[in-house]
């Protein structure tokens, strides 16, 4: 038994999850101790969140942790690692995982989630089937989860994780060794760490080996998701890690036993589920292997899983991976299947099949009560515990009875199974032939065959044991049946039926033998009941039909005595069902039914065709009660002729002979009768007098006839409409109402119509109807004008209703006559033209008149008609048209026309017309001018002799025209009107001053804008004129004349110009008809000056490199550039020019950081091979010097260096000096006095400026161009990159001898050398990165030599010691800076580790052995420490804390528990103070001398205890006299001790030390990694 260390239960240790192997060292606890809330670390549940809520927190520890700003992932990693490290105290962290998304909701669309309205239908259909989306991702198609029935969430469903800062999920591979798919929504990114799933079984001897103490306490620990290890420490160990930064929208995809953990870089929301393709098979019989070992409680049972693949439609790529894992299923079923038989274990029963096979998961199995795995395949269970099921591995441990008394449960036989490794072997066979290994290796003999059982003293096989067993089933069918040989038989059969194909001949006499047992059992339990009820009493009869099967059988199963009494039993029953028959298919009398129902019920074996024989005897006897009541009931329309029809049916049905069906017969005919009556009513025009004379003949008749009761109907509706309507007809003409009357009169006709008998009045009512009507409409005439025509037909229909002589239509016969009159007048008017006048009045009788009279309209028209054309001639008819031209819009000439024209059709005169007749006619004369005027242009235009305009006298013909163009458009505007004739003159007009303008050029120089300005206005003079000679030569020349100006007077080149162009141009002159003599001159010139210009061209570049200047060929190019013309000579000399220019401005751009303000290449070149020179001087060192500038003078204040002589100007180094007499030491000595770098290189050299880059110098020298002219400043680049390269080979020399020097004796002359190779450094103006690296990582060695070197001699001057953490931040520095290890200080620092870790381990162990060392070696541990060379301040408090003497008795600390004093802070043991139960607070009899009685005194057993220790007497805190209470009674507060959970704080350490959280499957948790000293874990509530 194994005691827990807090609450002293007793366990079993095999009975353990997992068990352990032996009962582990040091303080142990059991799994209620473990999952208690107190002092628990890693995931707890907490409060529910609003994703707003939680946003706001996560915002919350972003600027707790980083502030306002941004920190980057490398910042935040390693703040991560230093919380998990215990550097940043205890850290709690929210984390939402875990979400079930059926229940929260998923970031993926589902098929039955409502689509959003901004999301279109087809996407949302493609994204809800698309594979990627993590909710169809487990069944897809060649999924072995597919054959999951149940929804497992986090396997089958996706689980949301809504993560914040530093929340983590610790090491842990995924369950059963699935693949799993996260996805990140949204948010910050998530930083994973993974190990592959090869270095699995690496991973986790790493992790035991850290945290040893642990592993021993809970061997499964790392299931429990709550133990993180740093990267960095795996890595150290071999084993290889990765890492990967998950971004929104990245998949990650874990593989199977693949460790992975990380934690979230801020708020976050990413969703993950697993799957599992084919190759996981074989992963997923290794993890549930796993299970087993640490017996944890599976999601799903991998056996299940396989049988329901292998018998479904799976994929053929897993046909490979699905035959292994059967194969070693099925191995692995059979050897403890025949493990158990050996073992003594025979009894063996079938499991009860699935209600559905073909899902995993439908039924919930049993779990083995040791190693929680759900027993599909096979299971151990014991009548001492029919409850209780344990696996086939650990039968042994069910309960304690013998092996004969358990009973193998089983689902498959053993060739059950090897057909499904055989199925699937053959369905891969198909695809690739393989050989008949696997046929052989199911087939192949079993350890059955091989390895023998005692049965009654001797040895047999279990295959001799089966044949024996067949030899008895032989011998027990030919002997007569005997239940107690069958059942034992049966009983010994159950260990041969779980195995393999071999005991197939056992399973079928099995089944022989429970068949032929069943059948005896039948004969005998038939022959029972026929006797039992023979004799009397109520017994159950037995059933003919089974009877009849049980005789059935053949052959006989056995030799059964009973068989033929029962035979011959049933021969009366035989008759008896032959007569029942019989009796039921013909016509029979009631008497016979029921003395056949008598022999049936008095017969000892029941016969199923009594129940039909009663059910027609029932049925008889209730269809003669009907009858009767049908026949007997004579009052009216009693009976329903349904009821007769029914039965008659039922009567024609049931085949029996009685005398009341006769009657009935009849009764149904006299019925059908009066339905053909009344239907032959019905079907025609029915009248009210016929259906009277029906009704009063069937008034008195018995039946219910439909028809007859709806024509009765038919003659009460009638009845009724008549009395109504006789009631409206009273004095109907005298009503003023006439529309109620047509509305009463409406109904009642509707009413009428709606009839089933036709009736007489209804004629009558339509005839009233239309007489209503003409009333009303002479009523609206009355009261509101009506058309004439309506007034007219409306008397006409009163004359044909001969209603004419009523007042009313008296009245509207004089109104229609005035209106005829007026009719009269009107049309007279409209046939010939009248005045004004005489329209109105008539428009002012007509409002007199009561009806709406037809040419009303036309005498309206006519008028509107007349004074829209006044309106619309008023503009003509203005006096001052002429004079208002310019200040309106002209009116159109068109409009003039219309009005003229639709005066002749007016139907009143008007004094007007004559007016605009007149405007016509003055129009039409002056267009006519203009068509004249406008013909002289045209032949103006057809000119062919243009020349130069003058001599032949065009110009003065061009002005002439265009004023009299001027003088007849003038005259056109005064008439205000739109003639088409004035654009064509304006555009005339134009055209003609366009040609004049062009005219003007030939004795002008015009500028390039008066010529563009011209050809831009000729484009639209082209279209207008295309056919025009005088045109099309003015636009040639205009033309010409642009070329020309384009290169000479253009501002600005247009288009290069070849010099043959020019003389292309000049050529195309003497093509134009018109003259420009001065243009001509000016191109001629600049021909010849261009030419000029190449011979010199020429001439350059046949002198020699050194001949040519730059200066010349800039002259060159300022005068190409210059030139009209263009030609290869210019682009080559541009071409050099640029080249040279780009290229200086290279150099210029790779060293103006440097240069400064310096605006020439030359003096920035010139400063830069300076400041070398000073750099070659330092590594040379001869003399004082002045460093750091250029510019630098010997006015300048400077300072010199006590220690090195050198001189620094004040400037440079930006120093201040308070005292002129204070010794100066510059950094670079105080480099190698102290070896510590100052930050930021405050007090080093400093250029003002940047440096330039080596290789980009070097690119520049060695460029590919060459260039046509010398160029001074490439030589002095040339200079300068050869000082560089000299300055890089003593840098590299004097870091050769760095690194080559390892002794002590050597450290003073590296020091002094990376000095100078320092100052040189920061002097030279051009930079080399790799150089600048190597010195670098030079100064960090040499400084953490000084260091290290001063650590030791201060340990060695005995001055202080170096701490354990001081000597591992070295180390851990060396190792960054690759220091050798043959280094001397490296070796050092490795020996006093060595001796440290070594002490402190045994330290650690004294300090929690709860007092198993004594003092004495305590003391002699301490004092070893003191002298080591290593400052171990906390072991040693640790220790010191240790052997600390406590309560009365004078002991140190043990498990014992213990109350602490609310005065004096001692702690007492509970049971040497006498405490039964601990007070709220307690007073130490020390501090109390009046409560000197709580205390007891020691029984016998405590004297003894008391001999062992020290003398009794009071602790030393107690010595100095107490003037006053420490506390007030109120503020006191317990603290009390128990067990190992507080005290010193060693015991509390290892509390927590040793207890990990427990929680369930899938519940994450964070524990802290080793620290980096001692490797010893850190645990923290997170």
């Amino acid at each position: 038994m194994l005691l827990c260390d807090r609450c002293n239960k007793g366990w079993h240790i095999y009975c353990l999850s997992p068990p352990l192997k032996q009962v582990p060292p040091g303080n142990w606890y059991c799994f209620e101790c473990l999952n208690s809330d107190k002092d628990s670390f890693g995931f707890i549940p907490g409060k529910q969140f609003t994703l707003e809520a939680f946003r706001r927190l996560a915002d919350r520890a972003n600027k707790k942790w980083f502030g306002s700003g941004c920190a980057s992932r490398v910042q935040i990693e390693k703040k991560f690692w230093e919380i998990v490290e215990g550097l940043a105290g205890d850290v709690e962290v929210m984390y939402g995982s875990d979400l079930d998304t059926s229940v929260h909701g998923s970031g993926f669309p589902r098929v039955n989630d409502q689509r959003p309205e901004s999301v279109e239908p087809k996407a949302w259909d493609e994204y809800c089937k698309s594979p990627w989306n993590l909710n169809n991702l487990p069944k897809l198609k060649g999924s072995m989860l597919r054959a999951v029935h149940h929804n497992i969430t986090g396997v089958m469903v996706p689980w949301l994780y809504i993560g914040m800062l530093f929340s983590a999920f610790c090491w842990h591979f995924e369950d059963h060794c699935f693949y799993s798919m996260n996805y990140l929504h949204w948010g910050e990114p998530k930083c994973w760490y993974s190990v592959p799933g090869s270095e699995a079984s690496a991973f986790e001897k790493v992790m035991r080996d850290c945290l040893p103490d642990l592993f021993d306490a809970q061997p499964d620990l790392l299931f429990q998701l709550v133990t993180m290890l740093n990267p960095s420490v795996l890595r150290e160990n071999g084993v290889p890690v990765y890492s990967v930064l998950q971004e929104p929208g990245n998949f990650v995809i874990t593989f199977p036993r693949s460790y992975h953990g990380g934690f979230n870089l801020g708020l976050n929301c990413a969703e993950a589920v697993n799957f599992a393709p084919a190759d996981w098979l074989p992963h997923g019989g290794s993890g549930a292997e796993l299970y087993q070992l640490y017996r944890k409680a599976p999601v799903l049972s991998h056996e299940e899983l396989l049988c329901v693949v292998a018998k479904s439609d799976w994929d053929k790529n897993a046909s490979t991976y699905l035959r292994k894992e059967l194969l070693r299923m099925y191995k692995k079923e059979r050897t403890f299947r025949e493990r158990l038989w050996l073992s003594g274990i025979t009894r063996s029963s079938p499991m009860s099949p699935r209600r559905s096979p073909e899902f995993v998961g439908t039924e919930e199995d049993p779990t083995c009560i040791i190693c929680k795995q759900y027993l599909y395949l096979s299971a151990v269970v014991c009548r001492c515990r029919p409850s209780a099921f344990v696996c086939l591995e650990h039968w042994e441990h069910l309960c304690e009875c013998k092996s004969s008394k358990h009973c193998l449960l089983y689902r498959h036989t053993l060739a059950e199974l090897a057909d499904l490794v055989l199925i699937v072997d053959k369905h891969e066979s198909e695809e690739m032939p393989q050989s008949d290994s696997l046929l052989g290796n199911i087939s192949s003999s079993s350890e059955l065959n091989s390895l023998k059982k005692k049965v009654k003293g001797a040895h047999v096989t279990h295959a001799q044991l089966a044949e024996q067993w067949l030899s008895q089933a032989c011998k027990i069918f030919q002997s007569p049946f005997s239940g107690d040989a069958y059942a034992t038989l049966l009983k010994e059969a159950e260990q041969f039926l779980w195995a393999g194909a071999e005991m197939d001949s056992v399973r079928d006499v099995v089944k022989n033998l429970t068949a032929a047992r069943k059948w005896v059992q039948g004969i005998r339990d038939c022959l029972s009941k026929i006797e039992n009820w023979s004799a009397g009493g109520d017994f159950e009869k037995v059933a003919h039909k089974r009877v009849k099967k049980l005789l059935s059988v053949d052959p006989v199963p056995c030799n059964e005595p009973g068989y033929h009494k029962l035979k011959h039993c049933t021969e009366e029953a035989n008759l008896l069902v032959h007569d029942i028959d019989a009796a039921l298919s013909t016509f029979s009398k009631l008497d016979e039914l029921e003395l056949l129902y008598s022999r049936a019920c008095s017969s000892s074996i029941h016969v199923e065709q009594i129940l039909k024989l009663s059910q027609k005897i029932s049925l008889v006897k209730v269809w003669i009660d009907n009858a009767r009541k049908a026949i007997s009931n004579e009052q009216p329309a009693a009976v329903e002729v349904d009821i007769l029809y029914k039965l008659k049916t039922e009567i024609l049905e049931l085949q029996v002979q009685v005398q009341e069906k006769e009657m009935i017969f009849d009764l149904v005919s006299q019925a059908e009768s009066c339905q053909a009556r009344c239907r032959s009513l019905l079907s025609g025009s029915v009248t009210l007098k016929d259906v009277e004379v029906l009704l009063q003949e069937m008034a008195s008749f018995s039946v219910n006839i439909p028809e007859l009761a709806l024509l009765k109907q038919y003659q009460i509706d009638a009845s009724l409409w008549i009395t109504k309507l006789n009631d409206i007809m009273i004095n109907i003409h005298q009503r003023e109402d006439q529309q109620s009357v047509i509305n009463e009169l409406n109904r009642i006709l509707e009413d009428g119509e709606s009839l089933k008998i036709q009736v007489d009045e209804l004629s009558l009512v339509k005839i009233e109807l239309k007489k209503a009507c003409c009333r009303e409409k002479a009523i609206k005439a009355r009261n509101s004008k009506m058309a004439l025509d309506f007034l007219q037909q409306l008397l006409a229909d009163a004359v044909i209703l001969q209603i004419e002589r009523e007042d009313l239509f008296i009245s509207l016969s004089r109104e229609l006559a005035g209106a005829l009159q007026w009719e009269e007048r009107a049309k007279d008017i409209l046939a010939c033209k009248a005045q004004m006048s005489e329209f109105e009045d008539l428009i002012r009788m007509s409002e007199d008149i009561v009806a709406i009279m037809p040419s009303l309209g036309d005498v309206k028209a006519a008028i509107l008609v007349a004074n829209s054309w006044l309106n619309n001639s008023k503009p003509f008819l203005e006096p001052d048209l002429s004079g208002s031209s310019t200040s309106r819009s002209l009116l159109k000439l068109d409009d003039l026309k219309e009005l003229v024209s639709e005066s002749r059709f007016l139907k009143i005169t008007f004094k007007q017309q004559n007016v605009l007749e007149t405007i016509l006619e003055n129009s039409k004369r002056w267009q006519h001018d203009a068509y004249s005027l406008l013909q002289d242009v045209e032949c103006l235009y057809s000119v062919t002799d243009i020349g130069d305009g003058r001599s032949n006298g065009l110009i003065l013909k061009i002005e002439h025209i265009v004023n009299l163009i001027e003088s007849i458009s003038k005259a056109g505007l005064s008439f205000g009107l739109d003639f088409p004739e004035i654009p064509k003159l304006q555009n005339a007009c134009s055209t003609l001053h366009w040609c004049n303008k062009v005219l003007s050029f030939c004795y002008l120089m015009p500028s390039y804008e008066d010529v563009e300005s011209l050809m831009n206005i000729s484009e639209q003079l082209s279209i207008m004129h295309s056919s025009c000679n005088l045109l099309s030569s003015l636009i040639f020349g205009a033309k010409w004349l642009k070329k020309v100006s384009e290169v000479i007077s253009a501002p600005v080149k247009c288009n290069a110009c070849k010099l043959t162009d020019a003389e292309e141009m000049l050529a195309a002159y003497q093509d134009i008809s018109v003259a420009f003599p001065m243009m001509v001159a000016q191109l001629t010139e600049a021909t010849c000056k261009h030419r000029l210009w190449q011979e010199q061209v020429h001439q350059f570049f046949s002198l020699e490199m050194g001949e040519r200047s730059w200066s010349q060929l800039m002259l060159l190019e300022e005068y190409g550039k210059a030139s009209f013309f263009t030609c290869p000579e210019v682009d080559i000399v541009v071409s050099e020019v640029e080249k040279v220019e780009k290229w200086k401005q290279r150099c210029m751009d790779a060293v103006k950081t440097f240069a400064g303000d310096e605006s020439s290449l030359l003096c920035a070149l010139l400063k830069i091979k300076g400041s070398l020179d000073r750099s070659l001087y330092i590594y040379e060192k001869s003399d004082c010097f002045y460093m750091c500038c250029m510019s630098g003078s010997e006015d300048w204040d400077f300072l010199t260096c006590s220690t090195c002589k050198d001189c620094y100007h004040l400037q440079c180094l930006e120093y201040r000096r308070n005292n002129a007499e204070e010794a100066y030491t510059c950094s670079y000595c105080q480099l190698l006095v102290g070896g510590l770098i100052p930050p930021n290189r405050c007090g080093f050299l400093r250029h003002n400026g940047k440096y330039s880059d080596l290789k980009l110098l070097s690119d520049l020298l060695f460029v590919d161009e060459k260039f046509c002219v010398r160029i001074e400043e490439r030589e002095i680049l040339q200079q300068i990159v050869d000082q560089a390269y000299a300055c890089k080979k003593c840098l590299t020399e004097i870091l050769d001898f760095e690194m080559s020097c390892y002794n002590k004796d050597q450290f003073t002359a590296v020091g002094k050398k990376l000095t100078t190779a320092w100052k040189a450094f920061g002097v030279a103006g051009v930079y080399d990165h790799q150089s600048y690296c190597d010195l670098e990582r030079a100064l960090a060695r040499f400084s953490w030599r000084f260091q290290v070197a001063r650590l030791l001699d201060a340990l060695e001057k005995d001055l202080e010691k170096p701490s354990v953490q001081q000597i591992f931040q070295h180390l851990k520095e060396g190792d960054a800076m690759n220091i050798s290890p043959e280094d001397h200080l490296r070796l050092k620092l490795s020996e006093l580790k060595d001796i440290g870790l070594q002490w402190v381990d045994r330290a650690k162990k004294v300090a929690a052995d709860c007092g198993a060392l004594g003092l004495d070696g305590v003391y002699e541990l301490i004092t070893e420490g003191e002298r080591l060379p290593v400052c171990l301040k906390k072991e040693l408090e640790l220790l010191r804390a240790r052997s600390r003497l406590h309560c009365i008795c004078r002991k140190p600390y043990d498990e014992r528990s213990m109350i602490v004093c609310g005065r004096c802070d001692e702690w007492y043991h509970i049971r040497c103070v006498n405490l039964a139960f601990p007070p709220k607070v307690y007073i130490c009899a020390a501090c109390m001398p009046g409560t000197q009685h709580l205390v007891s005194s020691f029984d016998s057993l405590m004297d003894h205890e008391r001999c062992t220790v020290e003398p009794k007497t009071p602790s030393p805190r107690h010595k100095k006299p107490r003037t006053g209470p420490k506390k007030s009674e109120s503020s006191a507060t317990q603290k009390m001790l128990i067990g190992d959970e507080n005290g010193s704080g060693i015991g509390h350490l290892r509390w927590r030390n040793r207890k990990p959280f427990r929680r369930a499957a899938k519940k994450r948790a964070e524990l802290d990694s080793l620290t980096s000293f001692f490797h010893r874990p850190q645990p923290i509530i997170t």
